[in-house]
């Protein structure tokens, strides 16, 4: 009896978390993967220990050989250097202490990617992660519709219309990427003629796309999502997928164009914030874009090899607005450009070591397996909204794409590996077959 109460207790030793069991280990990692998904719509805080949790319990499951090849790769290589000359960097640049340390944090989140890769290339769980992205992001939306009909309901500090946590510029970017995704997985579903879940995705996708033109919407997504759905499809679907995806988005476009007053006056408002800032240096919001550009090439002209030093941009705005006033005298430590963001700091070597990184895992997605569709999503929508804000350093935005390219590459590589076994398996058989025909036939011609 003590022998059997015994051996049970060994069984479940092996579950618990001190245990060395390297499956358990990376079952409990796959759960915080899911847990970092689904919080990340909701919540900063609760972002951050989660993934603490996963870094926690994925060094167990670490082989070392392994996990060091997989480094040296370039896609998980050039994230790392990223973050690195951003720690060098703080070397020749000017700003306080405080003000460098700060600027390499935005960068950190990049040397989750690698681990991110490592993991989920063994693991058959990360669709879980995408599933659990989606699902926060559709009760989200639910209450975006209650807030925007009674904002009292809001979970921020400060009530805004149809946005119940964060901002709406996060909030748009979230269901940008839900609502071409599912467009995406609806029309793949059409193809293999399975027509309810086809419908069912693209009915989501769908009520995605009408809370951010009735309810709220950023300037980005409605100039990005559009784009990004053409080349999406372009990339990723058939012929005829193509031309589905083209004709829905037009039609779609037109009608929400003429229905929503919201979208037409959010529109209308580029054309009118510009005008306020080229006639009287107002700081409206597209003004202040244009004035950090501007100074931002500036800075660059400066320091066009190493940049400035990391941390150095509020530092230099500081300096460029003494004695402006309006938009010019704006001072700012970002400047709403993920390129100039890097070139001010570190010059012409930071952008590109950002434009290996952007392009390197555009190439790791080139595959048509799930995780490819979805990484290339992830990086393409990055790329774009990186024109108008420094989103792979911001820090909503930045794990998205952490989390997105992460996982996808993890699943891609693995798919790659599967593709591969398989293709070597074909191999082997046929050569184990012409065998057995030559021995068949040596065979019969012997006396």
């Amino acid at each position: 009896m003590n022998n059997s109460k015994a051996g049970t207790l060994r069984d479940h030793v092996l579950v618990l978390p001190g245990s060395r069991d390297p499956v358990a280990w990376e079952r409990i990692a796959d759960i915080f993967a899911v847990l970092i998904a689904a919080a990340h719509p909701w919540s900063t805080s609760l972002v951050g220990i989660f993934v603490v949790g996963w870094l926690v319990v994925f060094a167990p499951t670490i082989d070392l050989r392994s996990f060091v090849l997989t480094l040296r790769r370039p896609f998980c290589a050039l994230p790392i250097m990223l973050f690195g000359l951003a720690v060098v960097g703080t070397l020749w640049s000017d700003a306080a202490w405080s003000a460098r340390l700060y600027a390499i944090a935005p960068t950190a989140k990049l040397l989750v990617l690698p681990a991110l890769i490592y993991h989920f290339q063994r693991s058959t769980r990360g669709a879980w992660v995408f599933v659990a992205f989606l699902i926060s992001c559709t009760v989200l939306l639910g209450m975006s519709w209650v807030v925007a009909f009674e904002p009292r309901l809001t979970i921020k500090p400060i009530a805004e219309y149809g946005v119940p946590v964060k901002n709406y510029i996060d909030q748009s970017q979230e269901f940008a990427l839900c609502a071409v995704a599912l467009v995406y997985l609806s029309v793949k579903f059409l193809d293999q003629r399975k027509f309810l879940a086809g419908a069912l995705l693209a009915t989501l996708a769908m009520s995605f796309v009408v809370n951010m033109a009735f309810v709220v919407v950023s300037r980005t997504a409605l100039f990005t999502t559009p784009l990004l759905l053409i080349i999406f499809a372009i990339l990723h679907l058939k012929r005829r997928g193509i031309v589905v995806a083209i004709c829905v988005s037009a039609t779609l476009i037109g009608t929400v164009w003429f229905t929503s007053p919201a979208l037409r006056e959010r529109a209308d408002s580029i054309i009118s914030q510009y005008d306020l800032y080229k006639q009287s240096n107002e700081a409206t919001s597209v003004g202040l874009r244009l004035e950090f550009w501007r100074k931002s090439l500036h800075f660059l002209a400066e320091a066009p090899l190493f940049g400035h030093g990391t941390g150095s941009t509020r530092g230099l705005f500081q300096q460029a607005a003494v004695g402006q006033a309006g938009a010019a005298g704006e001072v700012i430590g970002n400047p709403h450009n993920q390129t100039l963001n890097v070139a001010v700091q570190w010059g012409a070597l930071g952008v590109l070591v950002l434009y290996a990184m952007w392009v390197v895992h555009l190439l790791l997605f080139r595959g048509t397996d799930f995780g490819s569709a979805i990484g290339l999503l992830v990086v393409i929508q990055n790329v774009m909204s990186s024109l108008f804000n420094s989103h792979l350093f911001d820090f909503h935005e930045g794990w998205m794409y952490v989390l997105g390219a992460g996982v996808a590459g993890g699943m891609t590589m693995k798919a790659k590996a599967l593709q591969k076994r398989g293709r070597c398996q074909s191999l082997f058989r046929l050569e184990n077959a012409g065998s057995t025909t030559r021995k068949n036939v040596v065979g019969k011609n012997d006396p």
